[in-house]
């Protein structure tokens, strides 16, 4: 990269970020094998060792997999004396969407309500006994059932698993190539697919998949379809076993963003022909995947697996009993650098997400300024003696198509400089200003955003992004006005002590947040406490660190700038230092943890 740039506070030459960190799984030599045929002859073995006269062969689909290409791609070198796919069983389309539509809010084009309902609630009892009794009149030989639901239409002697991480079902729903479960109709935009499958579809897979995990055979990995790799159940377990028992990387995605910027492009080594990246998430688990290496083959999951397997391991005893197999931490990237503002926001308040959507706890948030040009801001609160009915009137005039919302009229528009921190509680009104870049460290639910002003641009579709202005203004608080703000919100700094090359802050976050934030400066080694529960941490300045157990719990684990990373619980305390012995610019950690309870 000609000129060199600057990586955290060094010059170099070149981009050291990771896009595709990966877990070595122990002992996994010849456990997973590549392509059709290879996964033909793979099953064939199985099946042969059971030495029986019939074999039922199930393979589960998470939504977004398509069953039936795996059934045409193995119908061929199986030979199977009967099939289905599950499909068939599938109610009505016209029930189905009777079934749903409490959980769908309506014509809203963004939220519903986090329901209740289980994969049977969406299967024909009657065509479900039908072909579980076809499937067991089978003649001997090999009985293949594919589908979401195979085990629900058949009791399998070998079970085989078709997992896909939600942002890879995300991508099929724009290309068009997958559907909702029990909606194949035509014409429904990637939005719609979207909120369908974040309100309804994964929440009835995931609690379908969920006990299904400890009796996996196989894991089918369909990421690249043409290239598909099937892991054996015992060697993916031992892996998300080992994961948990030191620090790990999920694997990140970007996405464009209409107000995107151009500094990922740089530090990450991506696309520079792509207009912009506004969007990276780096540790949001439910939608990132996790790379298992097979000794050289590697599968991906949903790094949600993870968390199902192993949840009081990764999150720690307390954590997981407050939370359950939830990952209660998110951070992501925010993109402004040469584009433009991100929508003016609200998040809602607890009670309001709890009683509307149906979620245990809300999106509060911070922003950490990994970067920033001169005259970069962050809108955040309301200035002093502003009339609530008047911006309220100037909001809705706007989205009207009058004036364009005066936001510095109303909101706090503070100067944002490299490793500020603003600490966004919800209900307080915000967005980041262009030209700077976002770390953002937040509780999990990631779409309960509220916008009520986009500053009169288009979404990339071409068309105007969903406004939820009367949400917005429900959860206004309207008393955290600029002396308020300033005092609590804006980079509260306090020293907690340090030692030999290194020294601690509390950076946030805000009283009313269960996350806590801690930076680390440091030359040297850097100790850190095994503590309440999971740690995520980003090396927001320095090229690279590495990250080590003075116990010996797990080998010595590099990091890179801007990189985030999980410390699970069960790794124990750990330590940070430069990847340099030599070192005279100080290096830094953000660090987030749950907050202790006590």
């Amino acid at each position: 990269m000609a000129g060199g740039r600057t990586i955290g506070d060094n010059e170099v030459s070149t981009s050291n970020y990771d896009k595709y960190p990966a877990v070595a799984v122990p002992d996994s030599q010849g456990a997973c094998v590549t392509g059709w045929r290879a996964i033909a002859q793979r099953l064939q073995q199985a099946i042969a060792r059971r030495n029986a006269p019939k074999t039922v062969v199930a393979i589960e689909c998470y939504p977004g997999v398509d069953p039936a290409q795996i059934l045409a791609e193995l119908a061929p070198h199986l030979k199977p004396t009967g099939s289905q796919l599950t499909t068939e069983a599938l109610l009505p389309s016209e029930s189905i969407a009777t079934l749903v539509r409490p959980f769908l809010g309506g014509n809203d084009p963004v939220f519903g309500f986090m329901g209740g309902l289980e994969l049977p609630d969406f299967f024909d009892k009657s065509a479900v006994a039908r072909l579980r009794a076809k499937m067991d009149q089978a003649p001997a030989g090999k009985v293949l059932v594919v589908g979401l639901g195979a085990t629900l239409i058949c009791s399998p002697d070998i079970l085989v698993y078709a997992d896909l991480s939600r942002w890879e079902a995300q991508i099929r729903f724009r290309r068009g190539e997958s559907h909702n479960l029990g909606d194949d109709r035509p014409g429904l935009s990637p939005s719609q697919k979207y909120k369908r499958a974040f309100f309804i579809d994964w929440r009835v897979a995931d609690r379908w998949k969920r006990p299904l995990i400890a009796r996996w055979d196989f894991v089918l990995d369909t990421h690249s379809p043409h290239t598909p790799k099937l892991a054996e159940g015992n060697a993916v377990r031992r892996g998300l076993d080992h994961a948990v028992t030191r620090p790990f990387r999920v694997v990140p995605f970007f996405d464009p963003a209409p107000w995107g910027g151009q500094w990922m492009k740089e530090i990450c080594d991506l696309d520079r022909g792509a207009p912009n990246y506004g969007w990276c998430f780096d540790c949001v688990p439910e939608e990132n995947s996790l790379l298992l290496d097979f000794n050289g083959a590697r599968v991906e999951l949903p790094s949600i697996d993870l968390v199902f397997r192993q949840p009081q391991a990764l999150l720690g005893a307390a954590v997981h009993g407050r939370f359950g197999d939830e990952f209660p931490i998110r951070f992501d990237f925010l993109d402004t650098m040469g584009g433009g503002n991100l929508s003016f926001q609200v998040h809602p308040l607890t009670e309001y997400i709890q009683q509307r959507f149906g979620m245990h706890y809300t999106q509060d948030e911070s922003y950490y300024i990994l970067d920033a040009k001169p005259g970069a801001s962050v809108y955040l609160g309301l200035r002093e003696g502003i009339d609530p009915a008047a911006m309220a009137r100037d909001l809705r005039a706007a989205q009207a198509g009058g004036a364009p919302f005066p936001a510095a009229a109303y909101a706090n528009q503070w100067p944002a400089q490299k490793h500020d921190h603003f600490l966004i509680p919800a209900g307080t009104v915000h967005c980041s200003g262009a030209n700077s870049m976002v770390l953002e460290i937040s509780a999990t639910p990631y779409i309960f955003t509220f916008k009520m002003w986009d500053w009169g641009r288009l979404g990339l579709d071409g068309k105007p992004r969903p406004i939820h202005l009367d949400y917005g203004l429900a959860n206004i608080q309207w008393n955290r006005t600029t002396a308020w703000v300033k005092e609590h919100l804006v980079s509260p700094v306090e020293p907690l002590g340090g030692g030999e090359g290194w020294r601690e802050e509390r950076t946030g976050l805000h009283e009313r947040e269960f996350i806590e934030t801690r930076r680390h400066w440091f030359t040297k080694t850097c100790p850190h406490a095994a503590g309440y529960g999971v740690n995520v941490l980003n090396l927001v300045a320095g090229e690279a660190a590495i990250v080590e157990s003075p116990a010996g719990r797990f080998d010595p684990f590099p990091v890179h700038y801007a990189e985030t990373f999980i410390v699970p619980a069960q790794a124990g305390a750990y330590t940070v230092r430069p990847a340099s012995r030599s070192c005279d610019t100080p290096l830094a950690t953000i660090k987030a943890f749950v907050r202790s309870q006590a």
